[in-house]
This record gives C-alpha cells, sequence and structure tokens, in this order.
C-alpha cells in the first residue's frame, strides 16, 4: 500500500527506521550498510527529511546521527500510518481485546530498529491467556503475511528481569 504512495524505497526505509521507534538514531554510513543502498540517495532523502523539520540531527565525533522530530505536527500521523502499515494496529487491537490482562506490549527485534521484517517480536507482560494467545497469533500471521513470536512474562517476571533496560531499543505499543 506503503509502496504505491512512496515511490523511493530509501524514502520508506528512512520512514520505518525513525517513525515507527521514535527512539532509533543512525547515521549516514550505518544507514548505508543496513539498507544496501546508496549514501548518495540516503544523503539526499536525510536532507529532506531535516529539511522539512521531520528529522532532527546532532554530531557525535565525526557522525552526524538522525533521528524524528517527535515534536514535529506530522509525527503523530506517520507513526499511526506506520503501524498500520506493519499490521500493528491490528495485532494490538485484537490483543488487548480479548487476551486478558495485558499490562505493557513491546516490539522487539528488526521493527523495533525501524527495520521491516518477515519476523513480528513481541514481549506481552499481564496475566495472559496462553492458549488464546497461540491462536491469535495464528490468525494475525494469515493476515498480516508475517511470522509472529512472542515471550509472555507476568508482571513480577517482568519487573525481575531488568527487560526495560537490557533492551533500551524496544518499542512500547501498549500500556495500561
Amino acid at each position: 500500500m506503503l509502496e504505491t504512495l512512496i515511490s523511493s524505497r530509501t524514502r520508506l526505509k528512512l520512514l520505518l527506521k525513525f517513525f515507527l521507534n521514535s527512539k532509533a538514531t543512525s547515521y549516514l554510513r550505518g544507514l548505508e550498510s543496513e539498507f544496501g543502498d546508496s549514501t548518495n540517495a540516503i544523503r539526499l532523502e536525510l536532507n529532506r527529511f531535516e529539511k522539512a523539520g521531520m528529522l532532527l540531527s546532532y554530531t557525535k565525533g565525526n557522525k552526524k546521527y538522525f533521528r524524528a522530530n517527535t515534536e514535529h505536527p506530522l509525527y503523530k500521523d506517520t507513526h499511526n500510518l506506520l503501524l498500520k502499515y506493519v499490521g500493528f494496529d491490528k495485532i494490538i487491537d485484537t490483543i488487548i481485546e480479548n487476551l486478558g490482562d495485558l499490562k505493557k506490549a513491546y516490539v522487539t527485534g528488526a521493527f523495533a530498529e525501524g527495520l521491516d521484517d518477515a519476523v513480528i517480536d513481541l514481549v506481552l507482560v499481564g496475566n495472559i491467556n496462553k492458549m488464546y494467545l497461540a491462536e491469535l497469533t495464528e490468525k494475525a500471521e494469515k493476515h498480516i503475511s508475517k511470522k509472529i513470536r512472542y515471550v509472555t512474562y507476568t508482571e513480577e517476571e517482568f519487573a525481575a528481569s531488568l527487560w526495560e533496560e537490557l533492551n533500551p531499543q524496544s518499542l512500547l505499543l501498549w500500556e495500561c
């Protein structure tokens, strides 16, 4: 769907990288190796996003890092559009509605880093109906054409695991 609206593959990759997870930061050469695109194509798109105010930059050493401008008026809309593009909105709505006492839902792995991938990694915290979760996962995988892997924690297990401190790039999708 978005490929039709956004004809530049590099632009779409940058949107996914920076606007799925507002914590994501990167620099030109890092994006080059991550995307496998030319630095010229990436630089052009980064400059456009920065000029539009959608990306902010800062220098660390001899590298110019970029990150999403979460204060930009289009940030939330862009973020929500990308969540719909990758199917998170449907997954989370269904999970929250019927899964049990869900307290938090995180995305980890490639998607948390702003990369499109065939696998979605989730961490779910709460008193969760695991049988229903397995059924839901199977249905959602067919609907979004992606594999879903998940780990569940009770609130106590999650607090004891120091998971949030060990996974700073994770993307909190939902919290009760």
